[in-house]
């Protein structure tokens, strides 16, 4: 990501309508499909943590443990007060195999230039029967700014993270799109912001079109209430994909 925006997610990470929704459909998806609380506490690592939001989180299911390839991220995570994050030195993820009871990938996979190692490493630093949680960005035709200034390599369709998933020795749970209902009016602005843009200095962020205020509340409810739909059905389309899969020996 452009360091410059880190700040930006900062700000914005616990209350713009694209975080509140995404993070109250993920945490419902653990709810449902997470098995009761072992004993001892499971292992929980969240690789590409940001400045940290979602962590705080996940520490309601277990002990947890950040990684991120960034040094702004650690930086932000740390100015939260969270102190099991770790800046990643390379590709390997620094831990012993069969570590990790649960790792969630938030919108991270498309950084990666080898994804299909980053999944490799999942199987690797996961437990038997552990599970994988991750977010994706979904179609290409959507790319825009905001891939741009987050320096995405890709966007994907659910067919191929099934396929990834399956390549790394993952057995899958659950493939959904999601942010659904909103993705008629999300692809009109963005294929329009791509027509109207010409140049790399014109870059914005999409979290400046909404500010704070009734707008963004009743986009996050809209956006929330498919934490309803995704928990029991996959849904065909979504302006991003999400994905349970379980290691297997």
């Amino acid at each position: 990501m452009k360091k410059d925006f880190y700040s930006e997610y900062f700000q914005v990470e616990d209350k713009h309508w694209w975080f509140v929704g995404r993070r109250r459909i993920l945490l419902a998806l653990l709810d449902r499909f997470l098995p009761e609380p072992p004993r001892p506490p499971r292992k929980i690592l969240d690789v590409g943590c940001g400045t940290g939001t979602m962590l705080r989180y996940l520490a309601a299911y277990g002990e947890i443990q950040g990684v991120d390839a960034d040094s702004e991220a650690v930086h932000f995570c740390q100015m939260r007060g969270l102190e099991n994050v770790s800046q990643l030195a390379g590709e390997a993820i620094p831990f012993a195999d069969n570590s990790f009871d649960l790792i969630t990938m938030f919108d991270v996979l498309e950084h990666i230039e080898d994804h299909s190692g980053a999944l490799r490493e999942i199987f690797r630093v996961l437990k038997r029967d552990g599970m994988l949680v991750l977010t994706v960005p979904a179609y290409r035709f959507l790319w825009g700014a905001q891939d741009e200034i987050s320096h995405h390599k890709r966007r994907y369709r659910a067919s191929e993270i099934k396929q990834r998933l399956h390549e790394a020795g993952m057995v899958l749970i659950k493939l959904s799109y999601f942010n659904t209902l909103l993705f008629p009016f999300i692809a009109l602005i963005r294929l329009g912001r791509t027509f109207r843009r010409r140049r790399a200095e014109e870059l914005k962020s999409d979290f400046t079109l909404t500010s704070a205020g009734p707008a963004n509340e009743l986009l996050a409810r809209i956006f929330a209430w498919e934490r309803h739909l995704v928990a029991r059905w996959d849904l065909p389309f979504g302006v991003s994909i999400v994905g349970l899969a379980r290691k297997k020996a």
